[in-house]
């Protein structure tokens, strides 16, 4: 065994099934032994920035490692921006990158690809994880290995392992396997006590769940939990998506003043607020309606548990669910199955000439949805994730606290891969510019999604906030003409009508991916955001 084909069973071993990356001439003996070996396949896209963000979908939605794999300097610095999206939002991703070998660092020359020193890629990566190693030692590397991936499924977070390209092909022993997080129990049992006690004397409880209760794998377990404790659960804009695989209803997702008055209620009313692995960020709580108080909820994020002015270390997540579940007895015989209702809007007509909104995107999505079955959503930022919180609950991933723009596309490569779904993404124009051209690999990794490109000529959701400004326009491009050119069919859309038509055909054709181009008016905007907009607006007026 080498190093190369110790470090992909170990991968294999903790959740990985798939690499995404570019080579290089640093990186090339890596990619050499990944060929060889066959352990994992190795999906090649065209940019760095896409390499991570696939990898970050796959982990998302498969759970597990999602691996991206580079070269040094430029190949590492274009990812830099992806694993930071990834450390932001808590998402196992493991950078591994090719380096000069020791000889090469030695002979005295700047290096290809090198900026300030031969450390300095090693010195960024540290600010964007939360454990590297350089295996540069044989011996010494299989218990790195170990050390690294395990601090990313524990952690939940990104990491960097730097190979040498003398190193690849060099002999290694077997990585140990996973290990098991540590934990005090009567820590763990006090702390699940208090937990139930706050929510027992509580007379309005509500359950929140966020992001950490699917990167865990724990979405079952908390539905199980939510049925037994009996209380209202929501989910913020990061967990949209969530539970939607459960038998469990959803009062709906919490967007403060821009979402259902009844669920901002809920939420802002609560005097027992359970924030489940809820990443508390301006995107859901800067635009309350009331002032939430996170001190006097109960918040278990990265392996802490606050509530009030105790706050619990070391508490795994999954230890602690099960603490809760081993408290609360399930209720006596079988429960009736409960339905799962759509929270999208109702359809509207389709014979209707009327120029194509995002509201009529999100009705046209949920109709194709309620026919044809539940398609899982890969969305990028802007006004398409305010559509999607219009859409029926169906899995979703997308980078609603992070909102750096481009993560649509291959997004929604990622989550094929990895999981063999189709799936629709949502994508605004000027995201698809950055990263729209990944589909033109679409079919060499064995995927056929369905696109729609919010076209509007504009980045809208920065001129929602700043109108007068020309440097917002930025232009009409044909995006349905440069489909074939990628491999892919597309489609013009103006009207409601033509959209429906389009989704349906899109749907019925499989192979080759489908591409929407929704001609949108600039200005015109999802209700979604336009609330959003509004309350951000009101409540930053001095005095509001």
């Amino acid at each position: 065994m080498n190093l190369t084909q110790a470090l992909l069973a170990a991968l294999t071993a903790r959740g990985a099934t798939e690499i995404f990356g570019i080579p290089g001439d640093f990186a090339l003996p890596l990619f050499r032994e990944f060929e060889r070996s066959g352990l994992l396949p190795v999906h090649t896209l065209s940019h760095e920035p896409a390499v991570g963000f696939a990898a970050d979908a796959a982990a998302r939605t498969r759970g597990g490692l999602g691996v991206a794999a580079v070269t040094y300097g430029a190949g590492a610095f274009n990812l830099v921006n992806a694993v930071a999206a990834s450390y932001a939002e808590r998402v196992p991703l493991v950078v591994i990158s090719g380096a000069p070998a020791a000889h090469e660092a030695a002979s005295g020359y700047l290096l290809h690809h090198q900026v300030k020193t031969l450390d300095t890629q090693w010195r960024v990566f540290g600010e964007l994880t939360v454990d590297r190693a350089r295996l540069d030692d044989a011996r010494r590397a299989p218990d790195q290995i170990a050390r690294v991936l395990d601090s990313a499924l524990v952690r939940s977070r990104p990491v960097y392992l730097e190979i040498p390209r003398d190193m690849p092909a060099v002999a290694c022993d077997a990585v140990p396997s996973p290990a098991l997080p540590s934990f005090d129990p009567e820590r763990l049992a006090a702390c699940a006590d208090e937990l139930l006690d706050r929510l027992r004397s509580a007379s309005r409880p509500v359950l929140m769940v966020g992001v950490e209760v699917r990167r865990y794998g724990l979405e079952a377990k908390v539905a199980e939990l939510a049925r037994r404790l009996a209380i209202p659960v929501v989910t913020n804009v990061m967990g949209a998506g969530l539970m939607a695989d459960e038998d469990i209803s959803l009062a709906g997702t919490y967007l403060g003043l821009a979402g259902d008055p009844q669920v901002g209620a809920l939420v802002e009313q609560s005097d027992g607020l359970l924030l489940l692995g809820v990443i508390v960020s301006d995107t859901d709580f800067a635009v309350s309606a009331r002032r939430i108080d996170i001190r006097h909820a109960i918040h278990v994020f990265d392996g802490d548990v606050a509530m009030g002015h105790h706050v619990y270390h070391g508490m795994p997540p999954a230890e602690l669910i099960d603490a809760l579940l081993a408290r609360v007895p399930a209720p006596a015989g079988t429960p009736a199955q409960r339905e799962r209702p759509g929270v999208g809007p109702a359809a509207r007509p389709a014979e209707d000439g009327e120029p194509v909104t995002p509201h009529d995107i999100a009705v046209a999505v949920n109709a194709l949805m309620r026919e044809q079955g539940s398609l899982p959503l890969a969305c990028d930022v802007g006004d398409c994730l305010f559509t999607a919180m219009e859409i029926e609950r169906t899995p979703l991933v997308a980078p609603g606290y992070y909102a750096g723009m481009g993560y649509g596309v291959p997004a929604g490569l990622g989550l094929q891969v990895a999981t063999g779904q189709r799936p629709i993404v949502l994508v605004g124009d000027g995201a698809f510019a950055m990263t729209g051209w990944e589909l033109g690999n679409a079919a060499r990794c064995g995927c056929d999604p369905i696109v729609l490109v919010f076209n509007n000529a504009s980045w809208e959701m920065l001129r929602a906030f700043q109108s007068e400004s020309r440097f917002n326009d930025i232009g009409r491009w044909d995006f349905a003409s440069m489909a074939a050119g990628m491999g892919g069919d597309g489609r013009a859309v103006r009207t409601r009508a033509e959209l429906r038509a389009a989704l349906q055909a899109a749907h019925a054709t499989r192979g080759r991916f489908q591409l929407l181009d929704i001609r949108i008016e600039p200005g015109v905007r999802s209700p979604t955001l336009q609330r959003f907009v509004a309350a951000v607006k009101r409540l930053s007026m001095p005095g509001s």
